[in-house]
């Protein structure tokens, strides 16, 4: 018997946990998959990734809210409703079934969980409350379980403790723990597309799964609040090299932390206009730098880049939002950061020119002949050949007027 862990939202990494547990089971010939389940819900595509996996799996599945505490809120419901067994531990819960739409234009749903007595005036809600509605009722209709009930947490939002679900038909049993629930489900008799299947859980040896690498590795980089700084650590290490070419380091990591914060934003359900409103104040506050305004660019990017970031994570569901004690140190070390180059660049500015054709006006000298027109002259410790309008004198000091390929114009300089 394999047992599987998921705590917390269900999202692409769990989604993928899961189904790699589920295809080892299947590998292994299983007798029985429990999925130890506690969620406040999650994203549409992975929990209907997850019940697809669950259809067609030949090992028979129990999904067991736990441990006490435990909820099974949201895409929970329709995990719990798929299974072959539905199982919860005392002072669990399960419901709250709701959809709620994401950013304009998304194509994905979460099943997360809001009051809605009524469908949403939004022809695109109403849609979505009555495919989520039939898609519930399919799955308890296919388990004999309770498929009022099931819509009515669709599209009622209502919820249920173990005790009442089990009374409702809901679920199958309530279980204290694993090793009760495998007491409770030893002989019971499971139909699986056409044959039955006899559980002998008395004696089982039960394995855990434990997520692999790959799924540790989505699972971080899924995470908001990591994607958010990936994404930000990339755009800046991309600037950075861009404005000294040939540093390497900063455009290397920049690249592979923007690729991987795009890849967690794809599955992510982010608003895209909160996306631009954060590219606006970054490019904002990097303008500071280069054009002179008294902090105006440079505090309409921070205003620009805050509200962008509120705005990036385009959904009520719990755990996928940006938090503010993320939000304001970012914003603070990105204004920092800006107006710290701003100023490196103004200093700058200020700066007489150092090297290069410009830096040899004004520059002082002395001729070493009598110069009529043209003679040869000493600026900077270097020969030079000068020409000049009017006569001067050998050893006379001199300033450079301008400068024609290797001829500079010179004149009579008397110091200030």
């Amino acid at each position: 018997m394999r047992v599987l862990a998921v705590q917390g939202a269900i999202s692409p990494a769990s989604a993928d946990y899961l189904l790699r547990g589920l295809h080892k089971a299947i590998e292994d010939k299983a007798q029985l998959v429990v999925i130890e389940l506690d969620t406040p819900g999650g994203l549409d595509t992975s929990m209907r990734d997850i019940i697809k996996a669950i259809l067609a799996s030949p090992v028979p599945v129990a999904t067991y809210v736990s441990p006490q505490g435990a909820r099974a809120a949201s895409a929970g419901t329709y995990i719990l409703y798929a299974s072959h067994i539905a199982a919860m531990a005392p002072a669990t819960n399960l419901g709250a079934a709701t959809p709620v739409e994401l950013a304009p234009g998304g194509s994905d749903k979460p099943a997360d969980a809001r009051p809605a007595d009524k469908p949403s005036g939004d022809p695109r809600m109403r849609k979505a409350v009555h495919d989520a509605a039939a898609y519930i009722r399919g799955l308890a209709e296919l388990r004999g379980r309770n498929a009022d009930w099931a819509e009515r947490a669709v599209r009622e939002a209502v919820s249920l403790p173990a005790s009442e679900a089990l009374a409702l038909q809901v679920i199958d049993l309530v279980a204290a723990d694993l090793g009760d629930l495998l007491k409770q489900v030893n002989g019971r008799v499971i139909k699986m597309d056409g044959r039955t299947v006899t559980l002998d859980t008395a004696n089982a040896v039960t394995e855990r799964i434990r997520p692999d690498w790959r799924s540790r590795l989505l699972a971080v980089i899924g995470d908001p609040g990591i994607a958010y700084i990936l994404m930000l650590l990339g755009i800046y290490g991309l600037l950075y090299e861009f404005a000294n070419p040939g540093m390497l380091l900063p455009g290397v990591v920049g690249g592979i932390c923007l690729l991987l914060a795009l890849f967690a934003l794809q599955v992510l359900p982010i608003s895209y206009a909160g996306l631009a409103l954060m590219l606006l104040g970054i490019a904002l506050m990097a303008s500071e730098a280069f054009v002179p305004s008294f902090g105006a660019l440079g505090l309409g990017g921070i205003i620009a880049f805050v509200i962008g970031s509120v705005m990036l994570i385009d959904t009520d569901l719990p755990g996928y939002g940006l938090p503010w004690t993320l939000i304001v140190p970012v914003a603070a070390v990105s204004a920092l950061f800006s107006f710290f180059v701003a100023g490196m660049a103004l200093r700058a500015r200020r700066r007489p020119v150092a090297t290069g054709a410009e830096e040899m006006l004004g520059a002082g000298g002395e001729t070493l002949e009598d110069i009529e027109r043209e003679g040869w002259a000493r600026v900077h410790g270097e020969l030079w050949r000068v020409r000049s309008s009017a006569p001067i004198p050998r050893g006379t000091p001199i300033r450079v007027r301008a400068r024609h390929d290797l001829v500079l114009d010179v004149e009579p300089w008397q110091g200030e």
